[in-house]
């Protein structure tokens, strides 16, 4: 029994963790890096297509966007992910394909026209993202799922987004049994709309996330809605905008709560019919997901209204964007508004043309309300950038900037360790993942220091041993110099089918010889046929 950390160390995005146990590789997560790469990521242990099952906590990119990159390199296993996070699945792998697939074009047009902008092959396709969705498995919460001899599982609800979940791995091989939790990322109690994060309450090993392990969420002034209200009141009073960096799925979502709050309760005097423009296709798709899966996830509250037969994420004055034209057209509409866009952290999609029309206009107000991870233009803007670059143009930073505090997906140390705590006895390790490197080093010697856990902050590469109880290998932090160079995709598939093809070879040990000869000669006939040196 293995445990090999990949993605997330020391770092806040890219989660991966591999686990070994009863002659199966198992993926925990492959997220897709954002903002600024620190640490080099180790490679996976195995090939891809060598990869059996993935487990995923939830749909957030950075913990699920490199799912159709390990189909496309030849994994045909299963993902099992709860109900509500399959559903989420469905719509955002087949955005980033087909935004990963807009973003070579753009750069392959502006480098035939000169620019100083390398064309680059998108990292897989828009059937890679289908291929990897139809693998999915959905589960319902607290049930336990048999995966195969000797390993079960179970979701837990962490309130963090729609179907996110901690994951509870049964394992046993012969006579040794563990027990392994992933806490996945853990909600904010105070996060509206879904329900708060539940606590396990046993495991023999604990990896946990600590994206804010070294702080306390700010109390709100009031609650949000009348936080939020008062930036509405104070921008439209100058004639500007409320632009709002926003994950299309969770956060998003939570704005129309409280937006549908300040609408009814006629928060904003003087401006009670102020239009809400939702500009993403994604963020459209994924409310209407929100709605479906309301009476598994929503909090008392919010079925409290749905009971009345009120959508609790819906009003008069909300406008959906869907075409390109829609959302051009609301750049030249001059009635004060708020403009909801991904991507959250202002790294892609529609936000950038809302930031560009409103970045430098000292009326308007661009309001963030979620992390930004170090190295995105959004953390630029937060620390106070003057200018920044927006489709090769530098855009001057004269826009109120504001952020809404305490309106986070994640918990906070408090919340951290309330989870931590839930467990009757310490487990054996506590594996600090997914907080900046400081970060995660910090909050793990706290709760070696305060609280007498087990705790470690592994760096990537490092493989546990959990049925020894022991690291067989502690690796040692390396620093990415530079982005490497992305292999041609047409490249990468050839050497993905490649491994693959190994993978089948290994299953085909022990059947028939005529059917096994009969394929090796097939396999030869392709090798004479494309060998450049024949």
């Amino acid at each position: 029994m293995k445990l090999t950390f990949i993605g997330a160390d020391h770092e806040v995005t890219g989660s991966c963790h591999c686990l070994e146990a009863c002659g199966k590789h198992i993926l925990v997560d492959y997220g897709m890096q954002q903002g600024l790469d620190v640490f080099e990521n180790a490679p996976l242990p195995v090939p891809e297509a060598a990869i059996d099952y993935v487990f995923l906590t939830h749909a957030h990119v950075d913990h699920s966007g490199l799912l159709p990159l390990l189909y496309a390199r030849g994994f045909r296993g299963q993902v099992y992910a709860t109900d509500a996070t399959v559903d989420l699945c469905s719509i955002m792998l087949r955005d980033c394909a087909h935004i990963q697939l807009m973003e070579s074009e753009w750069k392959a047009r502006k480098a035939k026209r000169g620019a100083d902008i390398a064309a680059v092959e998108p990292l897989y396709t828009m059937e890679d993202a289908e291929g990897v969705i139809k693998r999915m498995v959905a589960c319902h919460y607290d049930s336990i799922v048999e995966i195969c001899d000797g390993i079960r599982i179970r979701f837990t609800d962490v309130g963090h987004l729609l179907g996110s979940a901690s994951i509870e791995v049964w394992l046993k091989e012969d006579t040794t049994e563990k027990k392994i939790v992933f806490s996945g990322d853990l909600g904010n109690e105070r996060q509206p709309l879904i329900k708060a994060p539940k606590r396990t309450a046993e495991a023999d090993y604990v990896v946990m996330e600590s994206t804010y392990g070294n702080r306390l969420h700010p109390a709100p002034e009031g609650d949000f809605a009348t936080e939020l209200a008062a930036i509405l009141k104070e921008t439209f009073d100058r004639g500007g905008n409320v632009v709002i960096p926003s994950f299309a799925v969770g956060r998003t979502q939570e704005l129309l709560y409280f937006l549908r709050q300040i609408k009814v309760d006629r928060m904003v005097p003087g401006y009670e019919k102020f239009p809400v423009y939702v500009d993403s296709p994604l963020a459209v798709e994924a409310t209407e997901i929100f709605h479906d899966n309301r009476m598994d996830c929503f909090d008392e509250k919010a079925m409290a209204l749905v009971k009345e037969g009120i959508n609790p994420i819906s009003f008069a004055g909300l406008k959906l964007a869907i075409t390109s034209e829609e959302s051009r057209e609301i750049n030249f509409i001059e009635t004060p508004k708020v403009i909801i866009s991904a991507s959250g952290m202002c790294e892609a999609g529609r936000i950038r043309h809302h930031l560009k029309h409103n970045l430098w206009r000292p009326e308007s107000t661009i309001l963030f309300v979620g992390y930004q991870a170090n190295g995105t233009l959004g953390r630029a803007i937060v620390e106070g950038a003057k200018e920044v670059k927006l489709f090769g143009e530098t855009i001057q930073v004269q826009a109120q900037i504001r952020q809404l505090r305490g309106l986070s997906g994640h918990a906070d140390q408090a919340g951290l360790i309330w989870w931590l705590e839930g467990f009757e006895e310490k487990p054996k390790k506590v594996f600090v993942v997914h907080g900046e490197d400081s970060v995660a080093t910090g909050f793990a010697e706290m709760l070696k220091i305060e609280h007498g856990q087990r705790a470690y902050a592994p760096y990537s590469g490092s493989v546990f041993d959990l049925g020894a109880n022991r690291f067989t290998y502690e690796a040692e932090p390396v620093r990415v110099e530079k982005k490497r160079p992305v292999a041609s995709g047409v490249y990468a598939r050839l050497v993905a089918a490649g491994q693959r093809l190994l993978a089948i070879i290994k299953k085909l040990d022990g059947l028939n010889n005529k059917d096994t000869a009969k394929f090796a000669d097939q396999v030869l006939n392709l090798c004479d046929k494309w060998d450049p040196d024949k």
